[in-house]
This record gives structure tokens, C-alpha cells and sequence, in this order.
């Protein structure tokens, strides 16, 4: 052979090397140009042996059950570790739990993941983007999953990031727990959650589509709300401990405000909540028709009793006080201890108050579901709401019920969350001992299960 022909077949075979490689190289180019979310809900079927399982808060847990999975949701639960006779259009994945305690996801219906209150808060408002703001709550989102809490209420936020992180988990994007937003929120003009302590040119372009003055100015206002995406409505029916005006913590919105916020919430088939502090706040909200209060701090055995009859939830908010301080000492030396005069004037009144009113709240019979302003205590340390209730009177069952079945319900999510029943969501979370002998056990979460999605397994 000529090295003439030698080369050409050489070139010959060089190209089509070179093709082959071209090919697979673009087919594994489109693979991955295809390949589902990072937190994708896997195909197939998944199964957990659960050594205790509390399927249902309130109700007894049992021994040796088997949770059946599939898109997200549980299909089935059998008694016995099953291992056999799984219909299933995929693979069956086995997660072996038989030694720990497993129980709903946790709920918490009050969060503030775009931010960590503080001494720095106040530059961070202004000159954060939000774009800074997503990728900040995407930071504190995964450590409250992380916590055990596959489900929040993010109740006040800015612009348009909470919308967008909210969507991003949904589709598989990002960790966090799922997250209901409120957006803005709902404030009057100098309300608690309109914008204090800048010079006026400042105040001039930090403008909020939550505040509203009067009855029709605050139907629009619910209406904008509902019109950018907002799951739930939040209302700011009193001042503020935080808020930057020497405003007091009473009543803000009239009667008939509030009774226009309400009815404009429910015709759009949103719950309304109130941020509310002092007993006459809370009591106008409840008169107005309010599904939930926030805090409550100051409600009394009066107060109670109109919880009672307008069948309301209370979100009370207690762990905040622990981290920050309760006693003018620890406060004067924690977190907050740089904060202005007209907020740390209110920290101070607060001292134990939170607590004493979630044990008068639990005694006298009102519905408690948990929340726990997290942004005011750190984010990731939610579960120490359950202590503080087992703290201030309640049982184990109760604390637990507070933070599933209960705030599920005060959210409007109990059909799809809370308990671990055939067509809800696959959010679990397991700990290698039970909480109902002691309530600790729930700060040491191992297994995290968010829509049939493991983030978290025992070591």
C-alpha cells in the first residue's frame, strides 16, 4: 500500500473517531440539558420502615410500620416492615428507620426568611437587592428544612423574592421547606410594618404596596397582595415591638379596616392573620372576622374568651424571648442590645410575658398552633417552639399537635399536610428517640423527607 493511501485511511479513521466522540458527546450533552431539578420528586416507589410511628398527632403511635411512597405522596401504610408485593411502575427503594421515632414534617406559620433581625438590619434594608434578599432566604429556607420543618409561613417580606424562592422549591430548584408568602405586609400609613427611621428623601423610594388608610384603600391593598401571588394575608392590626417609632404596641387599624381586610381576604379565598400585641388590637381582629393572630402578647382572660367564641387560632410566638433575652439584663447584653430607643423600650416590657400568656392561652382551652417569628430568633432553631410549650404547661402530644395537625389546619393545609395519611404529602422526619417521653428529642432531627424528597439521613 502507498504511504499516499496509508494516510487517508488513517485521516479516515481519524474522522471517524472524532464523529463518534462528537456524538456521544452531544447525546450526553442532551441528557443532561434534560435532567430533572436538582430536588426532583425521584420516580418509582419509596419505602420507610418506621420503628415507632406517629402517624397522626393526637392520635397513639405505633410499632413496625411501613410507609408507602409514590410522587410525592403516601399511597399506603402497612403494618410490618414490607418488603414484598409492591405494585410499582419503577425501582422500590427501601429507607430503614426501624430505629427511630417517625412523625409528620413540622409546620411553622411564622417565619421571616429573608433577613436575621439584629443591629444590621436596618442598613441591610436599604442597600440589599432582591436578588440579595433570594439568595439570603434560600440560605436560612434550607436551614429551617434542616431543622425538620418542611412546611413555613413567610408572613412579610419586599419585592419579589419570597415569590420566587417559594416557586424555585416547588419545582425542585432549591432545598427549603415548602413556603406559603404573604408578600407585603397589610399596614397603615406609620403601621408597624411601614417603613421608619430614615430621612425623607429615603422614605420616598422604599414605597409599600401593603399600606393602606381606610376601608377602601385597605380592600385595594389585600387585592395588590393577592394580585402579585400572595398565599396568605398578614396584617399589622397593632404596633410593633421592632418597628423603629415611638408608637406604642396598641391598635392601628379602626374597626372598620379591619373588618374591609377580612372580608376582601376570605372573597378571595385567602386566610387572613394579625400581627397584634396589646388586648384591644387583638380583640378588634377578632371581632373582624381574623382566622389567626400573631403574638397576642398582651391578650387576657377576656381576650381568651373571644378566641374561644370566634373558634380563632393563636400563634404565640414564645421561643423569640429565649434567644433575645427575657430579663433587661440579658436583652442590654444580647443580639438586640444596639437597637434605637423606641425598640429597645419595648423589648423590655416584654420580659416573660410571652410565656405567661401561651400557659393562661393553653389553660383556658385556645387553639395554639405554632409559629415562631423566626428572623427574631435564628433561623434553623424553630424546634425549640415545642419546648417552650411543654415548657409553659402543655403535654408532649399537645406541643407536637401544636407544630403538625394544628397549625395545618390554622393554614388551611390540612388536606395535603400535617399527618402522615394515604394522599398526603411524603414530609417526615424521624429522631432517634421519642418525643412524647421527651420533648428535646425534636432538636435532634435525622431524617428529612420533604414530597417524597430524602435531604437528610441518619449518619
Amino acid at each position: 500500500m502507498r504511504q499516499s493511501e496509508r494516510h487517508g485511511q488513517t485521516r479516515i479513521l481519524i474522522f471517524v473517531s472524532t464523529l463518534a466522540t462528537c456524538l456521544l458527546s452531544l447525546a450526553a450533552s442532551a441528557a443532561n440539558y434534560y435532567a430533572p431539578p436538582e430536588y426532583a420528586t425521584p420516580a418509582g416507589t419509596t419505602i420507610i420502615h418506621a420503628g415507632t410511628l406517629l402517624a397522626v398527632p393526637g392520635e397513639s403511635p405505633a410499632s413496625e410500620q411501613s410507609l408507602v411512597i409514590r410522587d410525592g405522596r403516601i399511597v399506603e401504610i402497612r403494618d410490618g416492615f414490607a418488603t414484598a408485593n409492591i405494585q410499582s411502575d419503577g425501582e422500590v427503594r427501601i429507607i430503614d428507620l426501624s430505629d427511630q421515632f417517625v412523625m409528620p414534617g413540622f409546620i411553622d406559620l411564622h417565619v421571616h426568611l429573608t433577613g436575621q433581625a439584629g443591629s444590621g438590619s436596618k442598613v441591610d434594608f436599604v442597600e440589599n437587592t432582591d436578588a440579595d434578599a433570594v439568595l439570603t432566604a434560600q440560605m436560612y429556607a434550607k436551614r429551617t428544612l434542616m431543622g425538620g420543618f418542611t412546611t413555613v409561613r413567610n408572613l412579610g417580606s419586599r419585592g419579589t423574592a419570597m415569590f420566587a424562592l417559594r416557586d424555585a422549591i416547588r419545582a425542585g430548584k432549591v432545598a427549603g421547606p415548602k413556603i406559603l408568602v404573604a408578600g407585603y405586609s397589610i399596614t397603615p400609613t406609620g403601621g408597624h410594618a411601614d417603613i421608619h427611621g430614615f430621612r425623607q428623601e429615603v422614605l420616598d423610594v422604599l414605597p409599600s404596596s401593603g399600606v393602606c388608610d381606610g376601608a377602601d384603600g385597605c380592600r385595594a391593598a389585600v387585592r395588590r397582595q393577592v394580585k402579585r401571588g400572595a398565599d396568605v394575608i398578614k396584617v399589622t392590626a397593632t404596633g410593633g415591638v421592632l418597628s423603629e417609632t415611638a408608637t406604642g404596641t396598641g391598635q392601628q387599624f379602626t374597626d372598620e379596616e379591619l373588618e374591609a381586610i377580612a372580608d376582601t381576604a376570605h372573597s378571595l379565598g385567602r386566610k387572613v392573620t394579625a400581627h397584634a400585641h396589646e388586648a384591644a388590637g387583638i380583640e378588634a381582629a377578632l371581632r373582624a372576622g381574623f382566622d389567626s393572630i400573631e403574638h397576642a402578647m398582651w391578650a387576657d382572660r377576656d381576650t381568651m374568651r373571644l378566641f374561644k367564641d370566634q373558634d380563632a387560632w393563636m400563634i404565640p410566638t414564645v421561643y423569640p424571648i429565649t434567644a433575645v433575652g427575657d430579663t433587661p439584663e440579658k436583652m442590654r447584653e444580647g443580639p438586640f442590645k444596639n437597637m434605637p430607643p423606641p425598640v429597645m423600650e419595648k423589648l423590655l416590657r416584654l420580659g416573660k410575658q410571652p410565656k405567661e400568656m401561651t400557659a393562661l392561652a393553653h389553660s383556658m382551652g385556645v387553639k395554639i398552633a405554632l409559629g415562631t417569628d423566626s428572623g427574631v430568633s435564628p433561623h434553623g432553631e424553630n424546634a425549640n417552639e415545642f419546648v417552650e410549650y411543654v415548657g409553659v404547661g402543655m403535654t408532649e402530644m399537645e406541643s407536637l399537635m401544636a407544630g403538625t395537625v394544628n397549625a395545618a389546619e390554622a393554614g388551611g393545609i390540612s388536606d395535603k399536610a400535617g399527618s402522615l395519611e394515604p394522599g398526603k404529602a411524603a414530609d417526615i422526619v424521624a429522631m432517634p428517640t421519642n418525643p412524647l417521653d421527651d420533648i428535646t428529642a425534636v432538636l435532634n432531627v435525622q431524617f428529612i423527607m420533604r414530597d417524597g424528597v430524602v435531604f437528610k439521613r441518619p449518619h
